[in-house]
């Protein structure tokens, strides 16, 4: 083959290959193209093809599509329907919320040892003979509900405390006047020589549910009207579930940051209202905090405003939840009555000269009912005890012996001694 004819078979390959190149370039173009028009385009490409092919599918299922239902905005937002209410509630609310910082005198008696005349021998004045006293300091957090000064707070708060001082958002400092307090519901009262003061409403803490949306505003660790948000997580703790089995109180549960310092503080709704007063957290947990309700804060701060006390009905019985363990390790032991009821709240022990003991209650008794409802756990006993009145007689049912046993009991003031 010459020269000519190698020339003329190069240009037939090139040609040839530049086509098969051009048709490529073209395909991969266009393939390019078909997939950019559908990526941008979303899902309307397909639904459109899918819609001119298929018409009664398409119509079948956008109708079961309208029935499904929408999903709800987080309660956060559907109740307030503001994004930013808490800076609304904050601003409405948040000059009636005080700090209040406590002091008290501490006594640190002298150890016994220090008196024997070895030690005396050997550090000779140097011993302390007297107790040695010292100033403690403390602070929490409250807020106004009356104009006149009137402030609601935890009694931990003032518990002992020789001196109170209330400090206002607006910088404004006053001395505080315990006007009573009760350790058993942890609620106080403190008033202050004032008038025209700002006010935050009471709201209604039956009506709460988990998951509403909460503020807290107080003074945690010392820190001056910090506001933290967050939901109602639980409702109806009893005071033995967070360990403060000497209270008789039902708690709210939040997620709202709670620390030292905001006891006594309010919890709010997303309205602006009281719902409970923040009192208690539980160390080492996170996203756990505890609020007396408001409805059982006005109740007490009433009483408490009225005769500076609250007298909370007393039966004088310790007892304990009879569950099938309890039962078993009971009757397993030698010399005690044999247990024969599977449920209710076993009586462990009657105090002497108590209400219980008038009215023929005994150690070994198993309570099942109370003015004819049913108990099955310690909680309802004292939910029962704390709603009954003074000096009217409860109707209770015990078995004993494996028989129904009828008495009346009537409550009387809870001793002084046995509130703290």
């Amino acid at each position: 083959m010459n020269q000519q004819e190698h020339e003329s078979l190069f240009s037939k390959i090139y040609i040839k290959n530049r086509s098969q190149l051009f048709w490529a370039k073209n395909f991969i173009l266009t393939f390019i193209v078909t997939i950019s028009t559908a990526i941008i385009g979303g899902c309307s490409l397909p639904n459109n093809i899918i819609s001119s092919r298929q018409p009664q599918q398409t119509a079948k299922a956008q109708n079961e599509n309208d029935n499904v239902p929408k999903v709800a905005p987080p309660a956060i937002f559907r109740e307030s329907r503001d994004p930013n209410f808490v800076v609304s509630v904050v601003q409405e609310v948040g000059p009636a919320v005080v700090r209040i910082d406590t002091s008290r005198t501490v006594s640190s008696s002298v150890p016994d040892e220090f008196n024997d005349p070895f030690f005396r021998r050997f550090f000779g004045s140097r011993i302390p003979t007297q107790p040695r006293e010292r100033q403690q300091r403390g602070n929490g957090s409250g807020f106004i509900v009356n104009s006149n000064g009137e402030i609601l707070t935890n009694a931990h708060v003032v518990d002992g405390a020789d001196r109170v001082t209330v400090e206002l958002k607006d910088g404004r400092k006053f001395d505080g006047q315990v006007l009573g307090e009760d350790p058993v519901t942890d609620v106080a009262v403190i008033k202050i020589d004032a008038d025209n003061l700002p006010t935050v409403p009471l709201g209604d803490s039956d009506a709460v549910q988990p998951g509403e949306a909460v503020i807290a505003i107080g003074n945690p660790l010392g820190l001056n009207y910090t506001v933290t948000s967050g939901i109602i997580s639980a409702i109806g703790r009893s005071s033995s579930d967070i360990g403060a089995s000497d209270k008789r109180v039902d708690y709210m549960q939040t997620d709202a940051a709670i620390n030292p310092g905001n006891s006594g503080g309010p919890l709010l709704s997303a309205r602006g209202r009281v719902i409970g007063m923040n009192t208690a957290i539980i160390r080492g947990a996170q996203g756990l905090g505890f609020a007396i309700p408001v409805n059982t804060v006005k109740r007490i701060s009433q009483e408490l405003i009225d005769k500076g006390r609250v007298d909370h009905p007393y039966l004088g019985i310790q007892m304990v939840t009879l569950t099938p363990n309890v039962k078993q390790k009971l009757n397993s032991q030698v010399g005690t009555p044999s247990i024969s009821a599977e449920k209710g709240v076993l009586l462990i022990r009657i105090m002497r000269g108590s209400p219980a003991s008038q009215g023929g209650l005994k150690a070994g008794d198993v309570i099942v009912s109370i003015n004819e409802k049913s108990v099955k756990r310690n909680e309802d006993v004292l939910k029962l005890v704390e709603k009954s009145k003074i000096g009217q007689p409860l109707e209770i049912q015990v078995e004993r012996n494996g028989k129904t046993v009828n008495l009346k009991v009537i409550p009387a003031p809870l001793p002084a001694a046995k509130r703290s």
